[in-house]
């Protein structure tokens, strides 16, 4: 099938773009709402740009597809300012979600080749490894451990995101393939115990203590990250057509794009709880499908069919960018919930990661003009 032509000006990308960005390095939380006040007195501010967490690493990867395509300097300047200024603080508790940045250092180590970041880009792998380092679930799952809580035994979607992604990217740069047929494994167990085989869509979590998936919810910003994660493993690996773990990687993701295609409303969200109409529509969880959807066409990874959803999609997400350059109908970070009504309830507020899944799947759409 042909590309699908659409009438968005290439030029009102770009200006959404730019003003995505501008947005995203000046988000304050002015009332304290949304900082996270940790038991030992600790404040994690996952809002404000100038913090360290998977809100941040989000924003960054989105700055750097964006930057990798138009060599936008505003765009670098904004990376290796923020990286500079945060070594200058001193990096934080080492977790799951605070590895996320690494995955856009590693990309911005092979454009500049800045030696001085490679200890930093060590260090924090080989903690992913380490015996000692990051606690492991059974079977050797990566244990979805975070500022305020352990979360012993547990796997979450967002891990392959946030941990994965950089350890294989770290493991290709530093020419260490035992991180790299880590990474594999860390997707092959999460499908295993996330994957929902009745839709093709992923469970939030699994517990091995309790061995269940918690609500059992198919919540949409976590399913993006899969759509997000499954193309970038691939396209990092370039793995004959042939190779098994591409062929399943592949096999999983056009199952859940299948359902995505089946459940996306009319609007071109998608809803919170993807398969339950009165969750609220959310729109950063779109802009992932979004990406994940148009880079897995244009890889040829799934068919060409699904460029309409993800074009409805980017439509979608340009409507809810207000005049300020912030993406709405945001759900702010959620945490593993027991009901779904926990998820019904989150609420919405600007975020880094809205931001940058805006800007990573516009930044994706730039490509249907080449």
């Amino acid at each position: 099938m042909a590309a699908l032509t659409h009438d968005l000006p290439r030029a009102e990308i770009r200006q959404a773009i730019d003003k995505l960005i501008d947005n995203l390095v000046n988000l304050k939380d002015e009332t304290g709402e949304f900082l996270l006040r940790l038991e030992d007195g600790r404040v994690v501010d996952t809002k404000g740009w100038a913090g360290w967490e998977w809100t941040h690493g989000i924003g960054l990867f989105g700055m750097y597809r964006y930057f990798e395509q138009t060599n936008d300097e505003k765009a670098l300047d904004v990376m290796l300012r923020w990286f500079a200024d945060r070594f200058a603080e001193g990096t934080p508790t080492k977790n799951i979600n605070t590895m996320s940045p690494f995955l856009t250092l590693a990309y911005l180590y092979e454009q500049t080749g800045d030696q001085s970041w490679l200890p930093y880009l060590d260090t924090w792998a080989e903690w992913l490894m380490a015996p000692d380092g990051l606690p492991k679930t059974e079977e050797g799952g990566f244990q979805h451990i975070v500022f305020n809580d352990e979360n012993p035994g547990e796997l979450w979607d967002d891990t392959l995101m946030m941990s994965v992604l950089p350890l294989a990217k770290i493991g290709l740069l530093l020419d260490r393939p035992h991180y790299v047929e880590e990474a594999k494994r860390q997707f092959l167990i999460h499908i295993k115990y996330l994957f929902d085989r009745p839709t093709g869509l992923w469970y939030h979590g699994w517990t091995f203590e309790g061995r269940h998936n918690f609500a059992g919810a198919l919540w949409a910003r976590g399913n993006c990250w899969v759509t997000i994660a499954i193309p970038e493993i691939l396209d990092m690996l370039d793995l004959p057509e042939d190779d098994a773990f591409r062929v399943f990687l592949i096999d999983t993701l056009e199952a859940q794009v299948k359902t995505l295609a089946e459940h996306q409303d009319e609007s071109g969200l998608w809803h919170t709880l993807i398969v339950d109409p009165t969750s609220y529509l959310e729109a950063s969880a779109t802009a992932g499908f979004a990406y994940g959807i148009l880079k897995a066409v244009r890889m040829r990874y799934i068919s060409a069919d699904y460029e309409a959803v993800a074009i409805k999609a980017v439509q979608a997400v340009l409507a809810n960018i207000d005049a300020s350059g912030e993406l709405k109908q945001v759900s702010f970070g959620t945490a593993m919930g027991d009901t779904m009504q926990f998820y019904k309830d989150i609420p919405r507020t600007s975020m880094p990661y809205g931001q940058s899944l805006a800007i990573v799947a516009l930044a994706e759409f730039l490509r249907t003009y080449i």
